[in-house]
């Protein structure tokens, strides 16, 4: 399971924080438990077409994911790191950071994480 941070607008506006945590997940794996999430799409910062969902109860983000050409989702989903009760899986070092450019100032890079100006292409 990979994750990452991400600088972007879109992120920042999303999770109402500096930057997002996520981790990338195959959309096959992703399983609601309860409830029903609320989804709303748009154009991402990114200039893909994505879907995010958030809990239906609370608002919390919870995962999202590009639209294909097809209207389908893509392979891999972006689950917003802070919904999981896995401290394990929260203490692991991401391993990449997007939209670096737009880092705030008092932000530091991740050690030894990959550093890309935009978005990385993922099935």
């Amino acid at each position: 399971m990979q994750q990452g941070l991400c600088h972007c607008h879109d992120c920042r506006k999303l999770t109402g924080s500096a930057y997002s945590h996520s981790l990338l997940v195959p959309t096959s794996a992703v399983r609601v438990v309860a409830g029903t999430p609320k989804a709303v799409a748009k154009t991402a910062d990114s200039g893909n077409a994505v879907r995010n969902y958030f809990c239906g109860d609370c608002g919390s983000p919870l995962y999202g994911h590009k639209i294909d050409a097809d209207g389908q989702p893509a392979e891999v989903t972006v689950v917003r790191a802070g919904v999981l009760d896995d401290v394990e899986v929260l203490e692991r070092r991401p391993e990449a950071e997007l939209f670096t450019g737009r880092r705030l100032g008092w932000v530091a890079a991740v050690e030894g994480a990959g550093q890309f100006c935009g978005m990385l292409e993922f099935s």
